[in-house]
């Protein structure tokens, strides 16, 4: 989370900015990516079988792997994306298509927790969320839901932190 400081790049989310042919480097996942792909399924859960907080929490911390997850983090995205669903959908819903409910579930999903992240997160650079979202939905969406996610957070960004993304725009590429 962030008390409104600087943004600045945390080691958590370093691996995010790693070439896609590292993947199958051996490289282990980041904390935060285990806690975001664990948010996902949570998240999932939620959309497509309603259910309570609490208990989708205490399933998920069941499941394998949990236990290398960035454990503040993974709460802050399972209960804020549901706590605040009306309104990440609707900072969504100016650069989607359609109705976010008719999205699937997991491009929903990962929508939900990059705008979390753009909103809540500023240590988190804009570029490492929306990429984090991309490749959460190459791992678990359809074919092609990663070029619409990425298309939807990267407008979604410039609405949540304009300033933050003229900067990037305006700077010499070198």
């Amino acid at each position: 989370m962030s008390d409104g400081s600087t943004p600045s790049r945390s080691a958590a989310d370093e691996s995010a900015n790693r070439p896609a042919s590292g993947k199958s480097a051996g490289r282990p996942k980041s904390t935060r990516r285990r806690s975001r792909e664990l948010a996902l399924q949570g998240l999932y859960e939620w959309l497509v079988g309603g259910g309570e907080a609490a208990v989708i929490e205490a399933h998920m911390r069941e499941q394998e792997g949990f236990d290398k997850c960035d454990r503040t983090h993974f709460d802050a995205l399972l209960h804020g994306c549901i706590t605040e669903a009306g309104a990440l959908d609707a900072a969504l819903a100016r650069h989607v298509d359609r109705r976010t409910t008719e999205l699937s579930p997991v491009e929903h999903a990962v929508l939900m927790i990059g705008a979390y992240e753009l909103t809540h997160c500023l240590d988190i650079p804009y570029r490492v969320v929306i990429n984090e979202a991309v490749e959460l939905c190459k791992a678990f969406g359809g074919t092609d839901g990663h070029k619409y996610v990425n298309g939807v957070l990267d407008k979604t960004a410039g609405d949540l932190r304009p300033d933050e993304v003229a900067a990037r725009r305006a700077a010499p590429r070198g």
